[in-house]
């Protein structure tokens, strides 16, 4: 049903009822050209996320001027309003192709003849000659930049020098140095801010150099094997001084020698075995062994752990310090430390480390030609294509939201393809199958938990799967609703199987469920299992009862049975094996039980013979009603109910009207396996079918013999047809002995 309004709006918006609310159908370019005057209220959606759609993601990118993540009724207007600007005719956006032809450029708008040129440039730039323009073709930036120097990015190659084999070796130094942007034709290039910074660390590289230039003999006392002296001492330090503290403490009290000195004890734990797999334990032993003179040998008793670094020590600071000394005590000790020291404090004030790798003498080259000018003036040359370049990525947007605004506009501003049959909405992510059924009905989650919490007010029966691809080696979680079947066999744990949008296979697993009503029949049978169930419960504790009294019973028995007899005492009587008395009582049960059925069938036949074959078809009907209809009509209200709004409410839509998925449209999102009639092949279930066509033969035999008997009863002088007895008094009295009962006459 379609209407037309006009209350709010100068423009007459078409509407239609879908999903249980009006909705404004966007069936023409002009709709689209006056979406602006569209009130608010009568939008389905308010807000939708860019993210977890099956939708181009640079589309939605496009869409969302603000890059928070979200999509706005306002940035939809101006994105409309944006297309109807660069075309001519806004109708072929309903097209949904992904190419435009030039011809259809607005030429009488500036942002229409600018994207026409930039346009035309795109296809010259490739080498193309033709009358129109694909998205294939705009949306490869390192193909329609490959052959330009500059391109507006503000990014500089080596090939933007020209030629200049100079500026070229600096691009490429700075790049190396500082780090690189992608310029648009895909090659790493140079900015404005890391040419700055390339020469702040050349300035700041040449000024520590030079500082240590200017103090070379107080930097540098071992001359150019400083650096390696100071990596001995550094390597040993700890244990020098750790070995000078021992000393002091056993100077202090000779006591604690044995404490301080290496333990024999824990030399004998590790001797047992290869003394090379313990070679950390020695490490964390002593340097030397330590006593109250504190002095170090330099020639001999040295940990042997240590001993490869306590020779480059020597070899690099002790020989050359002390020439000669062979023992080494606190005040030399702290002597080289001091000696060293200078030269940590020239390293710990290190500056442009980055550029290092360079050496100080091409450093000092490019401070002094300094070209920082010439860089940054490509840079601005490479700017002043900014609007050009840009206009050239617009013309990718354009192509690009020509195939994809129709198409959102169905998702956002209407439902149309979530509840029509050609397209499937932007948040079905694909389609689960389990338990012999599919579900067309499946939502990306990231936060399961939080989603569940809302989506339970969608009243609708959901799945909470987690999946995983190995082809894609990824996994996500999916929202499954199921509208159709029975709920028996769904538990958590459950596998299936998902496909996505693109046909791809993923692993699925139930991790949680929340319950609702699914479908009638459902609601319909459910009185009835909910009783068969308990019945099923009670049987089978009442069985398990029995047989473990039964268990309990013959266990004892046995143990009496297999007990020593006491001497002198009669051995106890046999137990029969048949006892006759409770084979009796058995078979009088059955008796009682057959009996009771046949008084129960006789009297429904005379229930029925009295109230008609009709009327207790219709009893029993009634009864059914009165068993299932309550569950029935609650079943169905709350189906009616059912509405997808809070589910894409808990991924971040603001959905802004009811969005109900009634049960004939909900018929068709989940769909059932169907089976042709088959013949059973195994001869077990065969005999089963024979069995079940024997059961229900039986009743059918039953249900005709009553009706027979209930209409040859009223055909006269038919030979089943009962005699009336008219004018007959039957006395209860019994007659005395020698008398005779009177014989009634019977009319007819």
């Amino acid at each position: 049903m379609k209407k037309k309004d006009k209350k709010n709006s100068g423009y007459d918006w078409q509407f239609t009822s879908i999903g249980g609310a009006a909705r404004v159908k966007i069936t023409s370019g002009e709709d689209i050209r006056h979406l602006g005057e569209l009130d608010k209220k009568l939008w389905t959606v308010l807000s939708c996320p860019t993210n977890g759609l099956e939708f181009d993601q640079k589309s939605l990118n496009l869409m969302d001027t603000n890059g928070d993540g979200k999509i706005r009724t306002d940035e939809v207007i101006a994105t409309a309003s944006w297309l109807c600007s660069a075309i001519k005719s806004p109708d072929n956006l309903l097209k949904r192709e992904d190419f435009i032809p030039l011809s259809e450029f607005n030429t009488e708008t500036q942002t229409g003849a600018k994207l026409l040129a930039s346009a035309k440039q795109i296809l010259s730039n490739l080498g193309i000659e033709k009358d129109s323009i694909s998205l294939a073709e705009t949306s490869d930036n390192v193909k329609i930049f490959a052959g330009t120097l500059f391109n507006g990015d503000g990014i500089i190659t080596p090939a933007s020098a020209g030629g200049d084999e100079a500026l070229s070796s600096l691009i490429t130094d700075t790049v190396a140095c500082i780090g690189g942007s992608t310029d648009r034709s895909g090659v790493e290039g140079a900015t404005a801010e890391s040419i700055e910074a390339f020469y702040g660390e050349c300035a700041d590289y040449k000024a520590w150099i030079d500082a240590s230039l200017a103090d070379k003999e107080n930097i540098f006392p071992f001359g150019d094997g400083t650096e390696a002296a100071v990596g001995a001492v550094e390597a040993i330090a700890d244990k020098v001084e750790d070995f000078f503290l021992r000393c002091k403490l056993i100077a202090f009290d000779e006591a604690a020698l044995d404490a301080l000195d290496v333990q024999v004890q824990k030399i004998g734990e590790i001797s047992a075995g290869s003394l090379t797999a313990q070679e950390g334990e020695i490490a964390t032993y002593p340097l030397a062994r330590p006593d109250k003179e504190g002095v170090l040998n330099l020639e001999e008793g040295v940990n042997p752990s240590w001993q490869g670094a306590f020779n480059n020590l020597k070899s690099a600071v002790l020989d050359v310090l002390f020439p000669g000394e062979k023992t080494l005590d606190e005040g030399m000790w702290k002597a080289i430390l001091a000696k060293l020291g200078p030269f940590k404090a020239w390293q710990g004030a290190k500056k442009g480390a980055k550029v290092e790798a360079l050496g100080i003498d091409k450093v000092t080259s490019i401070l002094a030609e300094d070209r920082k000018g010439a860089l940054l003036d490509l840079i601005a040359k490479d700017k002043a294509l900014e609007e050009e370049a840009l206009s050239i990525e617009s013309v990718d947007k354009l192509v690009r939201l020509y195939r994809d605004f129709y198409t959102f506009l169905n998702n956002y501003v209407s439902f149309i393809d979530f509840y029509g049959k050609k397209e499937k909405a932007v948040f079905q992510a694909g389609r689960l199958f389990i338990d012999q059924r599919s579900t067309d009905l499946c939502i990306k989650v990231e936060d399961m938990g939080k989603h569940a919490d809302m989506a339970a007010q969608s009243g609708m029966y959901i799945l909470y799967c987690a999946c995983t691809s190995k082809v894609k080696g990824a996994s996500m979680n999916i929202a499954a609703v199921l509208t159709n079947g029975d709920t028996g066999a769904l538990k958590v744990g459950r596998n299936a199987v998902f496909y996505d949008r693109d046909g791809v296979d993923w692993d699925a697993v139930v991790t949680k469920i929340v319950d609702n009503p699914i479908s009638l029949r459902q609601a319909f049978w459910a009185p009835y299992k909910k009783v068969g169930k308990w019945i099923s419960d009670k049987f089978g504790k009442s069985v398990e009862e029995k047989n473990a009294n039964s268990l309990a019973g013959l266990t004892a028995e046995a143990d009496a049975a297999t007990s020593a007899p006491v001497a002198g005492a009669a051995a106890p009587a046999k137990a029969s094996s048949f006892d006759i008395a409770k084979f009796a009582g058995i078979f009088a049960a059955i008796g009682m039980a057959i009996a009771y059925l046949s008084t129960a069938i006789v009297s429904l036949a005379k229930g029925a013979a009295g109230l008609g074959v009709w009327k207790v078809i219709l009893v029993l009907i009634g009864i059914m009603l009165v068993i299932s209809g309550p569950s029935v009509i609650i079943t169905w209200r709350k189906l009616r109910r059912r509405d997808v709004g809070p589910m894409l409410n808990a991924n971040g839509w603001a959905i802004n009207a009811a969005s109900y998925v009634r049960q004939k449209f909900a018929a068709s999102l989940t769909s059932m396996a169907k089976y042709p009639k088959l013949t059973a092949i195994d001869p077990e279930e065969r005999k089963k079918a024979t069995w079940k066509t024997i059961i229900w033969s039986l009743v059918a035999v039953i249900v005709l013999g009553l009706g027979f008997l209930y209409f040859t009863d009223r055909i006269p002088g038919h030979p089943f047809h009962k005699a009336k007895v008219e004018n007959t008094e039957v006395s209860a009295e019994v007659p005395a002995e020698g008398e005779t009962v009177p014989t009634a006459e019977i009319d007819g």
